[in-house]
C-alpha cells in the first residue's frame, strides 16, 4: 500500500543554507540591502544628474561616485559580516577615541586646510578622500555604549553610578558634533546610546530626568540662528513660504504630484532648481514624485523589513553586549530612515539627516552597511548559524 503524501512539513520550516549562516536572516538582510543600494543609486542618478551638468560636470557625476563609496562599503560590509562581533567589544574604546580625535581635528582652529568650511559649517576632513567624522561617531558610541552597558549592567538604577559615565562621553561627542554645527546629528547620536542602555535596563525616569537636563540646552540652541527659522516654518510653513520653509513646501509638491504610480522615472520636475538637496536631504521627496504611493510604500516596507529583521537577531543575540550592538545598530537605520521621511512629509523639523542606502553621501552609506555587515555577524553567531561555536 502506498504511503499518504505529506501536505505540509512535518518539523520547522528553515531555509537551505545560504553560506552566509543557518537561517533566513543573513540573507534577508543582505538581500534588502542590495534592493536599497541598487533603488537608491537609480533614484540618486535621476535626482542629482541636472546638478552635475549645471555645474559642468558630466550627468553620471554624483551617481559615479556614490557607486564608487557602494563598491567600498560592499568589502566593509563582507569584512565585518565575517569578523567575529566580539572583536567589537576589543575595538570599543579606540573606536571611541578615534571618533573624538577626528572631531577635534574638524573643530579646532588652525585646520581649514583639511577641513574647510562648507556652506556654514566644518563637517568634513579632506585628505583626497572626504571623511565626515560625525558618522564613524555615530556606530563608535552604539558600539562603546553595548560594551560599557555590559560591565555596569547591576549599576543602572544608580544615576551617578550608571549613567553618569555615558552621560560624560555623550556630552563630548555632542559638543563636538554641535561646534561643526551639526545639532541634528548630535541630537541622533545621544538618542542612539539611550536607546542602547534602556534596553540594558535603564530606568525611565533617569531619562526624564536627564531630559528636563538638556532642555534649556536645546531651547538656546534652537532659538537662534537658522535653526530658529526652521522651528519657525515647522510650526507655520506658510510663514516664510520663500525662505525657512521653501524646502519642506517644494517636498510637499513633489510628494503630492507622485500620485499613485508617479510621473516616471527621470521625468520629476523638482529637481530643476526648485527642490534645493534633492540628491541628499530631501531625496524622499524625489521618490514620491517619480515613483509615487507605490513606491513610497516600497521603500517604508523595505525599511520595516530590516527593522523587524534586525531586532530579531537581537532577540537571538548569542550573548548581552551582541543583544545591544544589534539594538544600537538597527536604531540607527530605523531612526534616521524615519526622521529623514519625516522632514519630508512636514512631520518633523528640518533635520539633514540622510535617507539610508538612498541618499548621496559616502560616508554615511559606508557606515550604514558596516552596520549591516555586523547585523550579519551577529546573526551567523546566534544559536544554529554558521559562525557559531560547536
Amino acid at each position: 500500500m502506498a504511503r499518504p503524501v505529506d501536505v505540509a512539513p512535518a518539523g520547522r520550516v528553515r531555509l537551505p543554507d545560504s553560506g552566509l549562516g543557518r537561517g533566513w536572516e543573513p540573507t534577508v538582510i543582505l538581500g534588502l540591502t542590495l534592493l536599497l543600494l541598487a533603488f537608491g543609486l537609480v533614484t540618486l542618478y535621476s535626482a542629482s544628474s541636472v546638478l552635475a551638468v549645471r555645474q559642468s560636470l558630466p550627468d553620471t557625476f554624483y551617481v559615479l561616485r556614490q557607486a564608487a563609496g557602494a563598491g567600498f562599503g560592499l568589502l566593509v560590509l563582507a569584512a565585518c559580516a565575517l569578523l567575529p562581533h566580539r572583536v567589537w567589544w576589543v575595538l570599543a574604546w579606540p573606536l571611541l577615541v578615534l571618533s573624538l580625535v577626528l572631531l577635534l581635528i574638524v573643530v579646532v582652529p588652525g585646520t581649514e586646510a583639511i577641513a574647510p568650511e562648507i556652506k556654514g559649517a566644518r563637517r568634513w576632513i579632506d585628505l583626497g578622500v572626504t571623511v565626515q567624522p560625525s558618522e564613524l561617531a555615530k556606530i563608535s558610541v552604539i558600539v562603546w555604549t553595548a560594551s560599557m552597558a555590559v560591565k555596569k549592567a547591576g549599576l543602572f538604577r544608580s544615576l551617578t553610578r550608571g549613567l553618569g559615565p555615558f552621560l560624560a562621553v555623550w556630552g563630548a561627542v555632542l559638543l563636538l558634533v554641535a561646534l561643526e554645527p551639526d545639532l541634528s546629528t548630535a541630537c541622533l547620536i545621544v538618542m542612539l546610546g539611550l536607546v542602547v542602555v534602556f534596553a540594558a535596563g535603564a530606568r525611565v525616569g533617569h531619562f526624564l530626568f536627564m531630559g528636563m537636563l538638556a532642555l534649556p540646552f536645546l531651547r538656546s540652541q534652537l532659538a537662534v540662528g537658522f535653526r530658529a527659522d526652521r522651528m519657525a516654518a515647522f510650526f507655520d510653513p506658510a510663514a516664510d513660504p520663500a525662505g525657512a520653509g521653501f524646502q519642506v513646501r517644494q517636498s510637499l509638491v513633489a510628494l503630492g504630484s507622485g500620485g499613485l504610480t508617479g510621473v516616471g522615472f527621470g521625468e520629476g520636475r523638482q529637481k530643476f532648481g526648485f527642490l534645493p538637496e534633492a540628491h541628499n536631504d530631501f531625496i524622499f521627496a524625489m521618490v514620491g514624485e517619480e515613483w509615487g504611493l507605490l513606491g513610497v510604500l516600497l521603500l517604508v516596507t523595505s525599511y520595516a523589513a530590516v527593522v523587524l529583521v534586525g531586532f530579531r537577531i537581537a532577540a537571538r543575540a548569542p550573548d548581552a553586549f551582541a543583544e545591544l550592538l544589534a539594538v544600537g545598530l538597527t536604531s540607527l537605520i530605523a531612526l534616521q530612515a524615519v526622521l529623514h521621511m519625516g522632514v519630508g512629509l512636514a512631520l518633523v523639523p528640518a533635520t539633514g539627516l540622510a535617507l539610508p542606502l538612498i541618499s548621496y553621501g559616502r560616508s554615511n552609506l559606508i557606515v550604514t552597511l558596516a552596520a549591516l555587515g555586523i547585523l550579519i555577524s551577529i546573526a551567523r553567531a546566534a544559536p544554529g548559524g554558521k559562525g557559531a561555536r560547536a
